[in-house]
C-alpha cells in the first residue's frame, strides 16, 4: 500500500505539471483539444490525490507502524476517529491533506464550469493545477508521508522494520473539536484559491471584472464561512482544551489563520461597489491576490517552526519553499496587474463622502489596518531577529490595544453602511435612519454605567451593540411593514417574504447581528475573575454566586490514558446546582500530561473549572476557578453568522410582476411614505446592495 499510496502522489503530481503546460499551450494555440485534455487532467488529480489518502488512512487503521507517519501520530489504543484525525497532526500528512482540498475544489470548479465561461476556464485551470502542482512537490519529494522504517543489517543493507506500537496522536489533538477545526480552516485556506484563480484569470484574459465576480461569490462565501468555523472552533478548543480561562491569546498561528479571513472579510464588502457602481476593482483584485497569499504564510507559519506557537508543527526547512512559492506568487500577481492595469479603471468617482460607497471604503481602509496590525505583531519576533540577532515577543496588551479600538470602529461601520445610500444620502435621510437607533444607544450606556460598566470599550461596545441591532431590526421592520400592508399577510410572513426577496442584502444583516453577538462576548472580558485554591475533600471555595464543594478524588484508568479526576458539587445562592468533573490526563504513548477543563455554562457567564495538579508543598491537589461573563455569546454569535452566510448563499425569491394594491393606498404610495431603503423590496428584482 506504501508503494500504492506513493505512485499516486508522484502520477498526481505528474498530472499537474501536464495540465498546466497543455493548459498554457492551449491558450496560445486555441486548441479546443489541449484545453480539454488539461482540464480533464486538472480533474483527474483528485481521483490521484484521493487514492493516497485512502492508502495513508488504511495504515492508520490496520494499525501499521512501518510507516514512519503513523509511528509518530498513532497507537493501538486511540479512537478510531482520532485515527481519521491523524492524517492531518503532523507535517506531512497535512500537507497531504492539503493537497486533497485543493484537488476536490479544482475538480469542482472545473466540472461545474465545463460547459461555461469557455474564455475564462483555459486560465482558471492553470492557476488551479500551478498551486497544486506546488503542494505536490512537497508531497513527493520534501515531506512524503509514505516514508517506510528501516534498519540495516549486518552488511549495512537496510532492511524493512516495523514497530509493534506507536508513539501515539497528540494529547492536545485528542478532543472531539480537533476532529472538525483543523478540517474547516484547511476548507478555508484551500477554498480561497479558487476566487485567486478566478481574479488572476479574468486579469490575464481580459475577462470583464463583473462577470468573474459574480462567477466567484458563492465560492468566496463558502471559503469564508468555513474560515469562520475554523476559527471559532479552534477558539472553542483553547478555552475548553489548554485550562487557561480564555479562547484567544493572539497565538501566531491563531493570528495566521485570522489574515485572510479579515482580508476576505473586506472583498465581500468592496466587491459590491464593483457590482453596482464598477469602482474598486484594482482594491478587489488585490485583496484577492492578499488573501490567498496570506493562506500560504499562514501554512508556512504553521509548517516552518519560524514562530513558536502551542499549534505549529516542528521546525523544519520547509519554510524556505513557501518563501519561493510566495515571491513566485507575487511576481506573477504583480505582472499581471502592470501588464493590464488599464482593464481595471474604475467606470465612476466617488460622489460623497456620506454615502455607501464611502462607508464600504472606510469599511476596507480599516480592516487593511486591522491586518496589518496583526501581520506586523505576528512577524516582528521574527523580523527583530533578522535585525538585531535576538527575538522580542509582541504579547497580547499590544494587540488588544491596536485592534480592539479598530474593531469597535468596524462595529460602528456595521450599523451605519447599510442605511447609507448610493451615490449621496441627504440630511434628513441621516437624521430619520440614525436618530432613534443612536439614542438608544446611549440609553443603554447610561444604564449599563449605572450598573457597573466602567470599562470604556465594554462601555462603547454596550452602546454600539445596541446601535447596530436596532439599525439591522428597523430595516427588517420596515419592509416587512411594507408587504405586510400589501399582502395582508401577518407580520412574520412578511418578514420571510422579505427575507427571501434578497437572501443576499438580509443575509448579510443576520450576519452582522452575529458579529454584535460576538462583540458582546468579547464585552465580558474586564469582568473576568479567578481563584485559585488548595483543596483537599470537605474543602470549598467561593467565587461570585457560585461555592465548589470538593467531594472526592479518584483515579481512573484506560487503554489510552490515565486521569486523576476532581469530584465537585457547585452551589449557586447556597443550593445544589450541578456536578463538575475537572481531570488531569495522562497519555500512555506519550506521556504527557493535559488538562480536561470543566465547564457550567450560561448566557450570563461561565463556571469554569481546572484540576491544576497537586502542590508541591503540601500535596494537596489544586482548583483554579473562574467565572466568565458573557463568553457564551461568542459561541452563539458565530452559529448566527454561519447561519446568515448559509441564507445569503441561497438563490433570490423572484416576485411577481404584477402588483395590487393592498389597501386604499397603493403599494407604490405606501412606499413613497417609507424609508427609501424599503425602495430595494419594490424593484422585484435580484439587485446588489
Amino acid at each position: 500500500m506504501d508503494i500504492l499510496g506513493s505512485f499516486a502522489l508522484l502520477l498526481a503530481f505528474l498530472t499537474a505539471v501536464y495540465a498546466v503546460l497543455a493548459g498554457i499551450a492551449g491558450i496560445l494555440t486555441r486548441r479546443t483539444l489541449l484545453t480539454k485534455s488539461a482540464r480533464n487532467a486538472g480533474m483527474a488529480v483528485f481521483v490521484l490525490v484521493t487514492v493516497a489518502v485512502g492508502c495513508l488512512e488504511y495504515f492508520f487503521f490496520s494499525n501499521d507502524f512501518s510507516i514512519v507517519y503513523v509511528v509518530e501520530h498513532s497507537n493501538r489504543a486511540l479512537p478510531g476517529f482520532y485515527k481519521f484525525a491523524a492524517l492531518w497532526a503532523g507535517q506531512e500528512g497535512s500537507l497531504l491533506f492539503w493537497s486533497w482540498l485543493l484537488s476536490i475544489y479544482a475538480f469542482l470548479v472545473l466540472f461545474l464550469n465545463r460547459k461555461r465561461h469557455p474564455e475564462l476556464m483555459p486560465y482558471v485551470g492553470v492557476v488551479l493545477a500551478g498551486v497544486q502542482t506546488f503542494f505536490l512537490t512537497l508531497n513527493n519529494f520534501v515531506a512524503t508521508p509514505f516514508r517506510v522504517l528501516a534498519g540495516p543489517d549486518g552488511a549495512g543493507v537496510l532492511h524493512l522494520a516495523k514497530m509493534s506500537e506507536g508513539h501515539g496522536l497528540t494529547p492536545l489533538l485528542q478532543y472531539p473539536e480537533m476532529v472538525i477545526h483543523p478540517p474547516m480552516l484547511y476548507l478555508g485556506y484551500t477554498g480561497f484559491s479558487v476566487p485567486f484563480a478566478f481574479a488572476l484569470a479574468a486579469l490575464l484574459g481580459r475577462y470583464p471584472g463583473e462577470k468573474w465576480i459574480h462567477i466567484t461569490r458563492r465560492w468566496t462565501m463558502i471559503a469564508w464561512c468555513v474560515q469562520s468555523i475554523g476559527i471559532l472552533l479552534g477558539a472553542h478548543w483553547a478555552y475548553a482544551m489548554l485550562g487557561w480561562g480564555g479562547y484567544w491569546a493572539w497565538d501566531p498561528v491563531e493570528n495566521a489563520s485570522l489574515l485572510p479571513w479579515i482580508t476576505g472579510t473586506a472583498f465581500l464588502h468592496s466587491v459590491m461597489m464593483q457590482e453596482k457602481r464598477g469602482m474598486m476593482k484594482v482594491w478587489n483584485v488585490w485583496l484577492v491576490f492578499t488573501t490567498f497569499m496570506l493562506c500560504i504564510l499562514g501554512t508556512m507559519l504553521t509548517r516552518s517552526g519560524v514562530v513558536s506557537s502551542v499549534h505549529a508543527f516542528a521546525q523544519s526547512s520547509i519554510g524556505s519553499w513557501f518563501v519561493g512559492f510566495l515571491i513566485i506568487t507575487f511576481v506573477v500577481c504583480f505582472a499581471a496587474y502592470w501588464k493590464n492595469r488599464d482593464y481595471l479603471r474604475s467606470d465612476n468617482q466617488l460622489d460623497s463622502l456620506v454615502s455607501r460607497e464611502s462607508s464600504f471604503l472606510f469599511n476596507n481602509l480599516i480592516l487593511l489596518a486591522a491586518c496589518f496590525a496583526v501581520l506586523w505583531g505576528t512577524l516582528f519576533p521574527v523580523l527583530s531577529e533578522w535585525v538585531q540577532g535576538s527575538k522580542i515577543s509582541v504579547g497580547a496588551p499590544f494587540f488588544n490595544k491596536v485592534n480592539v479600538p479598530i474593531a469597535l470602529f468596524l462595529l460602528l461601520l456595521t450599523g451605519v453602511g447599510p442605511l447609507l445610500a448610493w451615490r449621496k444620502t441627504s440630511f434628513d435621510a441621516l437624521q430619520r435612519n440614525f436618530a432613534w437607533p443612536f439614542g438608544a444607544g446611549i440609553l443603554a450606556g447610561v444604564i449599563g454605567f449605572t450598573f457597573g460598566f466602567r470599562d470604556i470599550y465594554s462601555l462603547l461596545c454596550l452602546i454600539l451593540g445596541v446601535f447596530v441591532t436596532l439599525t439591522i431590526a428597523s430595516e427588517f421592520f420596515r419592509g416587512a411593514r411594507v408587504i405586510s400592508a400589501r399582502d395582508g399577510t401577518n407580520f412574520f410572513t412578511a418578514m420571510g417574504e422579505l427575507t427571501m426577496r434578497n437572501t443576499r442584502r438580509y443575509g448579510g444583516y443576520v450576519i452582522h447581528f452575529g458579529m454584535v453577538l460576538v462583540f458582546i462576548g468579547i464585552a465580558g472580558t474586564p469582568f473576568n475573575k479567578d481563584l485559585q485554591k488548595e483543596m483537599a475533600v470537605g474543602d470549598s471555595l467561593r467565587i461570585g454566586p457560585y461555592t465548589v464543594l470538593c467531594q472526592n478524588f479518584d483515579h481512573l484508568d484506560n487503554a489510552n490514558f490515565e486521569s486523576d479526576r476532581a469530584t465537585l458539587e457547585v452551589f449557586k445562592n447556597g443550593k445544589s446546582d450541578m456536578m463538575l468533573f475537572p481531570e488531569r490526563r495522562l497519555f500512555h504513548a506519550s506521556q504527557v500530561t493535559e488538562t480536561m477543563v470543566a465547564i457550567q455554562s450560561s448566557p450570563l457567564r461561565d463556571l469554569y473549572i481546572v484540576y491544576a495538579g497537586r502542590s508541591p508543598e503540601s500535596g494537596k491537589p489544586v482548583i483554579h476557578a473562574y467565572l466568565l461573563p458573557l463568553i457564551k455569546w461568542i459561541w452563539f454569535g458565530g452559529i448566527v453568522v454561519v447561519l446568515g452566510t448559509g441564507l445569503a448563499l441561497l438563490p433570490n425569491r423572484r416576485t411577481a410582476l404584477v402588483l395590487r394594491p393592498a389597501t386604499e393606498r397603493s403599494w407604490a404610495e405606501a412606499i413613497v411614505e417609507a424609508a427609501p431603503a424599503i425602495g430595494a423590496v419594490a424593484r422585484r428584482v435580484e439587485g446588489h446592495d
